[in-house]
């Protein structure tokens, strides 16, 4: 008996000390795991910087930075703004992806002295969160029409069009309705602190750090009438590089640019015909043409004015061919001046072609245009000589003494000549006439004192 007690309780104790053993592996094994167990990651805002007029690059832009936010995971898009205004069909674009987004919308006015103006004004109202800096301001977002203004049916339309576009998405975003529809129907404008007091924006922040630590915990409500809650704190601000294809379109949708572009590559054209064979200004000339039209093509074109500049191509080369005396050559640079002045029919002045590239650009070009066409004028009516007929003007170099009649040298030919007096070997002639294919010449002195009588 007392052998079988002793084997029981040895076999409890086994088992017991088993136990602890595995719970001592199992605490060794889990301790590694918890130290390596990763930190939890910041949250993450995508950012984008909008400087510059509004117009299709840049709704691509807003475009391509709406559908990164909505797949990387980011909990906001970020839009630092600062733009004077710009096309609305552009605007109308910007602001129905902002408000179809999934991912929210933060649509920042700043540094200090920038400003949300025009269509601008639009796309920060549409923002799940509108902001600005101190020292900046928003509004002025009155129609502006392109190509000069219609007809008052015409202009109430567009307007009540507008209006009621503002009103559509500034109720559901929480804003005064009444406030943004006097910016767009009064073309009143709002300092940061003005805007915050009448409901235009939800807050003003010193800097972007400032801004999310401010909106932490906010809750936001969507088109849809859900709500939902930001968790920015901390966030890592990644910002999204503008790609080689938008720097390209950005700069050349700048009308100096196309303007530029437009005037080079019609006088390489030029150029090559008056060359032909050359290939390469015909070539670079196409290129840049065709660049200027697609640049053009982004941006609304008076017609009026491009029937100027077909009138000034017309005056230019009439002035070469006929000779106006001038009159005809100022009056293609007044036409080519106008034309590219008025070709952009810009809603805000910063889409304008500059006054002063306009008539630097039209100055220089129609002299250029004058100075070639009459070039290839006198080319083409100069009879072109060959033979004994070349020869005359050209010097001589007397072989041999010419009593009256010998042998020449003239541009590394050999000639018979006539001389009307004898000349000694190696004198200077000139070539002043022929008869058939003998030439006739005289001494250079003889030539020179003819000149100076």
């Amino acid at each position: 008996m007392r052998n079988a007690a002793k084997k029981s309780w040895a076999s409890v104790g086994l088992i017991a000390a088993g136990f602890w053993a595995a719970l001592a592996l199992g605490a060794f094994a889990q301790a590694p795991a918890q130290q390596q167990a990763p930190a939890q990651q910041p949250p993450v805002v995508d950012e984008l910087v909008l400087n510059d007029t509004i117009q299709p690059v840049s709704a691509d832009e807003v475009t391509r930075a709406l559908d990164r936010a909505n797949s990387d995971g980011a909990q906001a898009l970020l839009i630092e703004i600062d733009t004077p205004g710009g096309l609305l069909d552009s605007m109308r674009a910007m602001v129905g992806a902002i408000l179809r987004s999934r991912v929210p919308v933060i649509v920042y006015v700043a540094p200090s002295g920038s400003r949300a103006g025009s269509a601008g004004f639009f796309i920060l109202e549409s923002a799940d969160v509108a902001a600005m800096a101190p020292g900046t301001e928003a509004g002025a977002a009155h129609v502006v029409f392109e190509g000069g203004k219609p007809d008052d049916v015409e202009v109430q339309k567009v307007e009540n069009d507008a209006e009621a576009f503002m009103r559509s998405y500034v109720t559901k975003r929480g804003r005064s309705a009444d406030a943004a529809q006097e910016a767009e129907k009064s073309s009143h404008s709002y300092t940061a602190e003005e805007a915050l007091n009448q409901h235009l924006i939800d807050l003003i922040a010193n800097s972007d750090a400032d801004l999310l630590k401010a909106l932490n915990g906010r809750t936001v409500t969507r088109m849809d009438g859900s709500t939902l809650t930001l968790h920015v704190a901390g966030a890592r601000i990644v910002p999204i590089v503008p790609t080689l294809r938008d720097e390209l379109l950005g700069w050349l949708v700048n009308p100096n640019i196309a303007l530029l572009l437009l005037v080079g590559g019609a006088l390489l054209i030029y150029l090559e015909f008056n060359a032909p064979g050359t290939i390469v200004p015909g070539a670079l000339g196409t290129l840049m043409v065709l660049l200027a039209i697609f640049a053009l093509d982004l941006l609304p074109i008076r017609y009026t004015a491009v029937l100027l500049l077909v009138a000034a191509m017309v005056l230019l080369i009439l002035e070469a061919k006929v000779g106006g005396h001038g009159a005809l050559a100022i009056a293609g640079i007044v036409c080519l001046t106008f034309g590219t002045l008025t070709l952009v029919a810009a809603p805000v002045p910063e889409m304008n072609v500059s006054p002063w590239v306009a008539i630097a650009v039209s100055a220089a070009f129609g002299a250029i245009t004058v100075f070639l066409v009459r070039l290839a004028v006198r080319a083409r009516r100069r009879k072109a000589r060959t033979g004994a007929d070349a020869m005359v003007g050209a010097t001589a170099t007397a072989m041999e003494a010419l009593a009256p009649q010998g042998h020449v040298l003239v541009e590394g030919e050999i000639w018979q000549a006539v001389a009307s007096a004898p000349v000694a070997t190696g004198a200077a002639l000139r070539v002043v006439g022929h008869e058939q294919m003998l030439l006739e010449v005289e001494p250079e002195s003889r030539q020179v004192g003819k000149s100076a009588s």
